[in-house]
């Protein structure tokens, strides 16, 4: 257990200095982002044009996964337009919605979601794409839990940590979208998330990251941790950890896009902001999201929503119908 303490001691001190210290223009896990713009050009009166911001708050999954940069070039160049991405956890992005600090959300926890939006913070939602979580671990699977269906895995995860010094489990702990899947899975097991895991033992490990640094430090201590699919597709290459129980009704992953509602925030590009969101779901960028990866990795990160409303288990119109 001390070999493992020092290394979890290191991982979260080189956490801070990098929090403290850096900032950069995605892929991030700090739920910051530094964004450069260059001058305006003058107008034909010679005074300098205002430049058009869209701010949006997004998942790190959407951010790690390079699938929003991929969107965000085209957006721009079609729409001129300079959209400036803080990637954060759903929770830190919730509220960055409810202080009118951005203009859309881009998350995944609907529980939460229908929440902002009954209080008026969010419109004009739009299911734009899905994949699915997975528990990932180490390949020698000290716990046994290939092969289970998510609670029963959680079930032994717990059973295992207790007499098996080799069962760490490094969770999010941040409030994200990924963050509350868990929670939802502990719940559904039968355990209390409050009082039986958090906080619990040094089994448990609450990184307070996002997911790309999640897996990374989960892959450090050989520990188990549940991850989107399209995060960790586009991390497997650095890390040793293997998919372990990637089915089961609860593991679907739906990611949502909204826009912060005028009336609240009246300075909110509301406009720029429908756009974005009609933009998320035309047949073209749709196409895009089934798309990507599949090159790279050999299957897609991120499914589309158009046409699959019946596994998301949404309305068809948060889909497909157009924001008028």
């Amino acid at each position: 257990m001390l070999d493992r303490k020092l290394v979890l001691a290191a991982l979260v001190l080189i956490a801070a200095v990098f929090l403290c210290g850096c900032t950069s223009d995605g892929g991030n896990d700090t739920g910051t982002e530094a964004t450069t713009v260059a001058p305006t050009a003058p107008t034909e009166s010679g005074t300098p044009a205002t430049p058009e911001f869209l701010k949006i708050a997004t998942t790190t999954s959407l951010d790690n996964t390079g699938l929003l940069e991929s969107l965000k070039e085209v957006f721009e160049k079609d729409h001129d337009v300079t959209l400036q991405i803080i990637a954060a956890g759903t929770g830190k992005a919730l509220e960055y919605g409810e202080r009118g600090d951005v203009d859309v959300l881009m998350v995944h926890d609907r529980p939460r979601e229908d929440v902002f939006m009954d209080n008026g913070y969010g419109i004009n939602r739009r299911v734009f794409a899905y994949n699915y979580f997975m528990i990932v671990g180490p390949e020698s699977d000290p716990a046994g839990i290939a092969g289970m269906v998510p609670e029963d895995a959680f079930v032994s995860l717990y059973e295992q940590a207790q007499t098996n010094p080799d069962v760490v489990v490094v969770s999010r702990g941040d409030n994200s979208g990924t963050h509350a899947k868990e929670k939802a899975i502990w719940a559904s097991a039968g355990y209390n998330y409050t009082t039986a895991i958090a906080g619990s033992g040094d089994w448990y490990v609450e990184g307070g990251q996002g997911m790309g640094a999640t897996l990374q430090m989960a892959n450090e201590l050989q520990a188990y941790t549940v991850s989107d699919s399209g995060t960790y597709l586009a991390y497997q290459g650095d890390i040793d950890l293997v998919p372990l129980v990637d089915e089961g009704d609860i593991l679907l992953n739906v990611y949502g896009a909204m826009m912060i509602n005028p009336e609240k925030f009246s300075y909110v590009n509301a406009e720029m902001a429908k756009e974005w969101i009609n933009f998320l779901i035309t047949p073209e960028t749709q196409q895009m999201i089934a798309d990507f990866g599949v090159e790279e990795y050999g299957q897609p990160l991120f499914f589309p929503a158009l046409g699959n409303y019946e596994i998301l288990g949404v309305p068809a119109e948060e889909t497909e119908q157009p924001i008028p």
